[in-house]
């Protein structure tokens, strides 16, 4: 009993070392769960304080222009880029309106030579895109949005955006929707026509036979970039229907006409070919569309030059018919109005 009672007293004396051992890893227990709670408090508020921050931007300062200008200057946002540091740069949106041979992709070629202009050519030359006023406005949202890429697009730092669309291309069916989606959006409009209708018949007749045989090495060019090629092209003399002559050089004029009244509300500008032939500096149009002045230059080449005799097949029918008539100035190679 004595040896009972001492076995049982010496287990005191281990007692404290045990108990020490259990604290301490209790102890470190905890102290691995509070660290691993408090981790995760820490990395939960992180996750939801970057949900919750929002960018401001700041806006941009208001243009130096005159109160009419106001509706014509734009800030656009395209979907698939940022302008960047560009954002602030303001933007003016054009539209070309005019007619086949007319000179319209002479012109364009001068306007992208701009470093801060993009014309986007005939868009509406593909039917879809024209089939109904929904679409057409959805495209032109698209190009002035700055998020149609060509290869006329300058992105970023473009000052000026817009089209050549032609007459014929669902603009005269839809007119009205048109002027007013130019007026509401804050479109300029630039017409080039050409005075010498003569002078576009025989280009568009030219330019048709050319479509079907294909003269420079069986591909069909409407505009070339070297004198060879234009002599091959301009060595084609079409045959005039002089008996149809007068009625569609009517309709052209009736048409153009028509154009001029339907977009007179839009802020515009009219040019004609034969002025910017000689003077293809288009400043005028530079100063329309608020650009900074640039020597503007293009590498295609005129097809059809020389009189006009010596373009057309059957000269002497031709001559007889405008004869005596408004359309006899047409005759003369270098007609003014």
């Amino acid at each position: 009993m004595a040896d009972g009672l001492c076995s049982f007293t010496k287990v005191p004396k281990k007692s404290p070392l045990v108990l020490r051992m259990i604290v301490l890893v209790f102890a470190m227990v905890c102290g691995v769960y509070i660290c691993s709670i408090c981790l995760k408090q820490i990395s939960t508020h992180s996750k939801a304080g970057y949900l919750h921050v929002q960018v401001i931007q700041k806006p941009c300062p208001e243009p130096q222009i005159e109160p009419w200008e106001i509706p014509y200057v734009h800030y656009p946002k395209p979907k698939t880029y940022s302008r960047a540091e560009c954002a602030c740069n303001p933007v003016r949106y054009f539209a070309i309106l005019s007619m086949q041979r007319s000179g319209s992709g002479w012109f364009e070629t001068l306007l992208n030579n701009h470093t801060n202009i993009s014309s986007n050519g005939e868009i509406f030359s593909v039917k879809v895109r024209r089939s109904n006023t929904s679409t057409i406005g959805e495209t032109l949202d698209k190009i002035y949005r700055l998020d149609w890429l060509s290869s006329a697009s300058k992105n970023e730092c473009t000052a000026a955006v817009g089209l050549k669309w032609m007459l014929n291309q669902g603009l005269m069916q839809h007119h009205a929707d048109i002027v007013e989606y130019f007026n509401t959006r804050g479109v300029s409009v630039i017409f080039l026509f050409r005075r010498n209708l003569l002078r576009r018949m025989i280009s568009v007749l030219a330019n048709s036979y050319d479509r079907d045989v294909k003269l420079l090495n069986g591909t069909h060019k409407s505009h070339v970039h070297s004198p060879h090629e234009a002599e091959i092209l301009a060595n084609y003399k079409p045959i005039i229907n002089a008996t149809l002559l007068i009625p569609n050089l009517k309709q052209v004029e009736e048409t153009t006409a028509k154009a001029l009244e339907y977009f007179k509300s839009t802020r515009h500008i009219i040019l004609y070919y034969e002025d910017v032939v000689k003077n293809h500096t288009l400043i005028d149009v530079q100063h329309f569309l608020k650009v900074p002045l640039r020597e503007l230059k293009s590498r295609q080449v005129k097809i059809h030059k020389g009189s006009l005799s010596s373009q057309i097949k059957n000269w002497d029918d031709v001559q007889k018919t405008l004869k005596g008539t408004h359309f006899e100035n047409f005759l003369h190679s270098d007609y003014r109005k």
